[in-house]
């Protein structure tokens, strides 16, 4: 009911009453109302009590307010905010069906978005963080489960790639969670919501989620390659005109990051809570479009691709390959992520 609307003195003065409130979908970490003020539709959303709230809330906030500048629009206009709620007031966005081939439009909106900070943002956010040396022994330990020899040089390879990703300097704003869902779709372009997760650090990390197939969303696929090849050019493309200079490197260090990292093979609220990898070798699970081991089969393939003319990473390539082999030997019936979002 448009009465439970956490909608207090201090929005009222500023926006006045709402009206033909009612509830949306929503994660289980916040609530979604559409309502409407003065005859305009306008979101509201609510982060609910729980483990990092309130920075989920600063991070929000924080995120929609660097990312304003940007035009045209690349996140919805934020209203009003009630810090003491934790609630936000933002613009309603009409959403449309995504095109056949919306990665194009989606890669050119994300790379304006994480344009939208320069380096005297470092402070205003988290930085990114990327995966850990617990990670590295992880994945090594579902090779030997899998019954794969490890390389000689991939213990080492593994060792840089992970200093590698921990000094990844940038002060691009990342979304922290660039899921379809978490994009919108609408008549003036693509608009990004849900900023819960932001950070500032390199956007190749978020660039790399449509080679390593959106590791961190219920809505794994995989982009046909030429696609992906003009999703990625309108992304440089789309960074060189808002800043005057081009993306660094590839696109290799980023997606191998990902494909370390067990917690991107579950949702949020079971992330840091045991060996993910570990499980794989006994139980599948299906999230969102896809099972752990099709995602995880998926990132095997591409880092494996990837870094086959790479010399920093040609052991760990390797490895990479073997897995996947060892895994369709296995189990068969592994089928590959989907090709279109739902």
């Amino acid at each position: 009911m448009w009465s439970r609307l956490p909608f207090g003195e201090k929005l009222r003065t500023e926006l006045g009453s709402p009206q033909r409130a009612r509830r949306l979908g929503s994660s289980p970490r916040s609530r979604v109302w559409r309502a409407e003020l003065s005859g305009t539709p306008v979101v509201v959303k609510q982060l609910i009590d729980g483990p990092e709230a309130a920075e989920r809330y600063a991070r929000e906030v924080t995120a929609l307010q660097l990312a304003s500048k940007v035009d045209p629009p690349v996140v919805p206009m934020l209203l009003a905010t009630d810090p003491g709620e934790r609630v936000l007031v933002l613009e309603h966005l009409d959403h449309q069906e995504p095109r056949e081939d919306w990665i194009v439009d989606y890669a050119s909106a994300l790379a304006r978005l994480h344009a939208a900070t320069r380096a005297d943002a470092t402070d205003s956010l988290p930085t990114w963080s990327g995966p850990t040396q617990d990670d590295a022994d992880s994945f090594l330990r579902l090779a030997q489960t899998l019954g794969v020899v490890v390389p000689s040089g991939a213990r080492t390879e593994l060792d840089g790639l992970v200093n590698r990703l921990t000094w990844m300097t940038g002060h691009a704003l990342l979304h922290g969670d660039p899921c379809p869902g978490n994009d919108m779709h609408t008549t003036s372009g693509v608009r990004f919501i849900d900023f819960e997760q932001a950070s500032l650090g390199d956007g190749l990390v978020e660039l790399a989620y449509l080679r390593i197939g959106f590791p961190t969303c219920w809505c794994a696929t995989a982009p046909p390659p030429v696609l992906l090849d003009a999703a990625e050019t309108a992304y440089r493309t789309a960074w060189r005109n808002a800043t005057g200079t081009e993306v660094q490197d590839d696109l290799t260090d980023a997606c191998a990051g990902w494909l370390l990292r067990g917690d991107a093979l579950v949702q949020r609220a079971q992330r840091g809570t045991i060996d993910h990898l570990g499980k794989i070798p006994n139980r599948d699970w299906k999230w969102g479009t896809a099972t752990a081991r099709q995602r995880l089969a998926h990132r095997l393939r591409t880092v494996s691709q990837m870094t086959a003319g790479s010399s920093e990473l040609k052991d760990f390539g390797r490895l990479a390959a073997a897995m996947r082999e060892s895994m369709l030997t296995r189990w068969p019936e592994l089928q590959p992520l989907p090709s279109q979002r739902p």
